[in-house]
């Protein structure tokens, strides 16, 4: 059903009609397990137009148009939502989804109809590598600037790491990449851990990684890359890991699961958001504005839906049309601010080139996570991602 979103309420949305509109379809994961990701990814994708558009939500004179479609995390149903956001709906640009399996049942819809996916904030590597097309743009980081962002935070000659993940594209696709760059790095993983996404017992698995590093000489680390609820990482340190000489490493989270990291003050790895890292005005005006809005600062996938909104605003205002060729000309090279700083569209994949922040885990007076505190940001040009569309 389409809602037309009013400036003086930008978050919400009311039925009714316009004379002249633009549509863009939301769709992602509403319901599931990662049902706080997309609540986060929809905050910020209305805050972001409503930012760039100064609160009138609209572009070139016409009214800006919402449409939300549920994947329900299932891929054949995030391929039908997209099929009907384009064919019945007349979605001008589709956005999302959450889940990486979701995103690239997606991307063949987008060529298909001939009109752009900005694809936020699915993260496997494939979404703009080996399954891309060239109508799917990602504001969203990938797999190979997560991994390449905590190479570069943990890695180094001696370093030997075990991975836990998931077993699916978000997880493999991880931890492939986190094993190239890490390499670079001197370092090198020694063992690799999939399990299903539904996982809550990890005793077999941390038995199976403990049992495979008892014998490697070295500084031993497990890398953890999870999505999604029952982060194995508290379970995990109760089993004591540091008796086998191994410590604990993980990429940045939502606020919720920082939680875990408290207990593990020191802890260094690298993230793609916390609102209190990043120092211009457009997460001066998101941390502010949700702040007073919703009562809680912003979190990590707020940040990339307000990227997301951002970029659709100064696309169309740069092509000046919704026309799908003149969008991509204008968006290929495009760069935009957000709340990270500035975005760069690389032409060739289509990937946002983006700042990254290694930092430290720190436990502070009124606050009851642990808190990722700046060590160094790792800006566009500090990371050599490469281009895996060819």
């Amino acid at each position: 059903m389409r809602h037309i979103v009013a400036a003086a309420a930008a978050l919400g949305a009311i039925s009714g009609a316009a004379s002249a509109e633009i549509t863009i379809a939301h769709v992602y994961g509403k319901t599931g397990p990662l049902e706080a990701y997309a609540a986060q990814s929809h905050q910020g994708l209305m805050l972001g137009l409503e930012y760039a558009t100064d609160g009138t939500m609209q572009i070139l004179g016409e009214d800006i148009v919402v449409i939300e479609k549920d994947t329900q995390l299932d891929p054949a149903q995030g391929k039908a939502m997209l099929e009907e956001a384009y064919a019945d709906d007349g979605a001008d640009i589709a956005v999302g989804p959450v889940s990486s399996g979701v995103a690239l049942a997606m991307l063949p819809v987008a060529r298909d109809y001939e009109k752009i996916l900005i694809v936020e904030p699915a993260v496997a590597d494939s979404i703009t590598g080996t399954d891309w097309n060239r109508y799917v743009f990602r504001t969203g980081r990938n797999s190979s600037q997560d991994a390449i962002s905590n190479a570069v935070a943990l890695g180094g000659e001696d370093v030997k790491v075990a991975t836990l993940a998931q077993d699916y594209a978000f997880g493999r696709d991880g931890v492939a990449a986190f094993r190239t760059a890490l390499e670079a790095t001197g370092g090198e993983v020694v063992h690799e851990e999939y399990v299903p996404t539904d996982t809550t017992d990890f005793t077999a698995a941390a038995e199976r990684i403990f049992n495979a590093m008892d014998g490697v000489e070295g500084e031993k680390k497990l890398f953890i890359i999870w999505a999604g609820g029952n982060n194995p990482m508290t379970k995990i340190n109760a089993m004591e890991p540091s008796r086998h000489g191994i410590e604990i490493a993980t990429g940045g989270n939502i606020l919720a699961a920082l939680t875990a990291y408290r207990e593990l003050p020191g802890m260094e790895g690298a993230t793609y958001y916390y609102y209190e890292i990043p120092d211009n005005a457009v997460n001066d005006w998101l941390v502010e504005q949700h702040q007073e809005r919703f009562g809680t600062p912003p979190d990590f996938f707020t940040a990339g839906g307000m990227a997301a909104g951002i970029a659709i605003v100064e696309a169309l205002e740069k092509a000046g049309s919704t026309d799908t060729e003149e969008l991509i000309v204008a968006m290929e090279g495009m760069e935009w601010e957000t709340p990270k700083g500035t975005m760069r569209f690389r032409p060739e994949d289509h990937q946002a080139l983006q700042s990254m922040y290694h930092f430290r885990t720190e436990v502070q007076e009124g606050k009851d996570y642990g808190v990722p505190v700046l060590v160094r940001e790792l800006g566009i040009e500090d990371m050599d991602i490469p281009i895996q569309n060819q």
